[in-house]
């Protein structure tokens, strides 16, 4: 398996960064300014609600709200961004908008669902999910860690946990997540062929190993039709010189 994959970059650290700011300052121009950014948050089953597919991961109603989704989403972004490279973009962005539509549909229709709540489930479903499915020792290693720091989270998927979360958020951004982590190849993580049998290409009928075995799996010794014609004919001369040795022993 290939481990080059795994190359530190500083946007493994500035884009989580700056993604955990742009939170903060819209917190921020939020209570200052008093615009209730709340109302640009997803509200089920109405049109008007599905602009909250965009603006909803960016909107948290408390600082209370803010503060515990920062740290998660700071983490498993670097994560991320670290060990997924090339579907990072496509988690984020398919995360947001699968669960967020995934919200509209089975969300409660008497409040709005705000908050980057959904897609940390996203992410902590996808890194879980795919680090199994590759069986590569270190993403397995890192569901390993993801079910250790955050599997106690699988209780807020359910309703009536906790009043006042998103409960359906959370329930989508772990669907949207575990169908991404299937869906999503990851090739440069498969193990590299080493033998013949292993390549796609591999037809086991002009294997001469293989055609040594009958149809039910039983060994057959191999006749001398199985031999071509050259090399069954071909006359092979040996010459010997005797040397006497005149020393007794």
């Amino acid at each position: 398996m290939n481990d080059s994959q795994f190359k530190f970059s500083p946007s493994v650290i500035v884009l989580p960064f700056f993604s955990v700011l742009i939170l903060w300052v819209l917190y921020w121009l939020d209570i200052r300014f008093q615009i209730n950014f709340s109302q640009y948050g997803i509200y089920p089953r109405t049109f008007s609600g599905l602009k909250g597919l965009f603006f909803s991961p960016f909107i948290h109603g408390s600082l209370e709200h803010l503060y515990n989704n920062s740290l998660p989403i700071f983490l498993l972004l670097v994560a991320m961004r670290f060990f997924y490279r090339k579907q990072f973009a496509k988690v984020v962005g398919f995360g947001i908008l699968c669960s967020g539509m995934l919200t509209w549909i089975i969300g409660r229709g008497d409040s709005y669902h705000i908050g980057a709540s959904g897609l940390i489930y996203v992410l902590v479903s996808f890194i879980f999910f795919k680090g199994i499915y590759t069986a590569h020792y270190r993403l397995v290693a890192l569901s390993l860690l993801i079910v250790l720091v955050y599997g106690s989270l699988v209780w807020y998927v359910f309703p009536n946990i906790q009043e006042g979360i998103s409960w359906e958020g959370h329930l989508a951004g772990f669907i949207t997540g575990f169908v991404l982590a299937r869906q999503l190849s990851t090739p440069e993580f498969k193990k590299a062929p080493k033998y013949e049998w292993e390549f796609p290409d591999y037809n086991p009928e002009n294997d001469e190993f293989m055609q040594c075995f009958d149809e039910k799996g039983n060994f057959v010794n191999p006749t001398i039709n199985q031999f071509s014609e050259e090399n069954s004919t071909e006359t092979i001369t040996v010459v010997y010189d005797y040397i006497e040795n005149d020393k007794k022993l």
